[in-house]
């Protein structure tokens, strides 16, 4: 394999389109951040490359596209490392979804489709970018219904015996309140 400007501009742009997202994973705290996101898309790249161009020289055999198959698989366990699940939620989906869509542009600069890439990036960061607040706002009303929804359950399968102690205990605030509005309206009549 040659050090052609045709591989040395497919590598360096495949870089830079990588970079571009991990600045915005950077800047929410994720692990997988602008180095990670470069080499995914470099990798990804070059191997494409490799496999569509240097792996296929011989004309009577067409491109080597098993290799690009495999970055899909390859990067998949690679995005499903960045995934933590805790008690009721997984985390790092969105982090995940960026390696597979970071392989994807690597692979497009690799067999040259270079304004396929760009445009995909820039989409991609625009979502990113605008939809975070979205999301984020999304996710506090979810909470929140959820944990209504909990209080109403909760109260839903209370005993009986229980729901009569609550009633009862409402009945004689609602008396104690109302005998209180009474002596305070006699201390009005008395006054005057």
């Amino acid at each position: 394999m040659d050090l052609t400007a045709d591989f040395i501009w497919k590598m360096v742009l495949s870089s830079i389109l990588g970079g571009i997202f991990g600045i915005e994973r950077a800047k929410h705290g994720q692990a997988a951040g602008i180095r990670t996101n470069m080499m995914i898309s470099l990798a990804s790249c070059l191997f494409t490359y490799l496999g569509v161009t240097t792996l296929s020289q011989n004309p009577d055999f067409p491109p080597d596209t098993r290799i690009p198959a495999q970055i899909v698989i390859g990067v998949g366990f690679l995005g499903a490392g960045t995934l933590l699940q805790t008690k009721n939620k997984i985390r790092g989906l969105t982090t995940a979804s960026t390696i597979w869509l970071v392989s994807a542009v690597g692979m497009a600069v690799g067999v040259g489709m270079y304004w396929g890439a760009i445009f995909v990036t820039a989409i991609s960061e625009i979502s990113l970018i605008v939809f975070a607040p979205i999301s984020e706002r999304i996710k506090e009303k979810s909470k929140e219904q959820f944990k209504a929804q909990k209080r109403y359950q909760k109260i839903k399968h209370e005993s009986d015996d229980v729901k009569m102690k609550r009633l009862e205990a409402l009945r004689l605030w609602l008396e104690l309140n109302h005998e209180h509005e009474h002596d305070h309206d006699d201390e009005i009549i008395a006054e005057d």
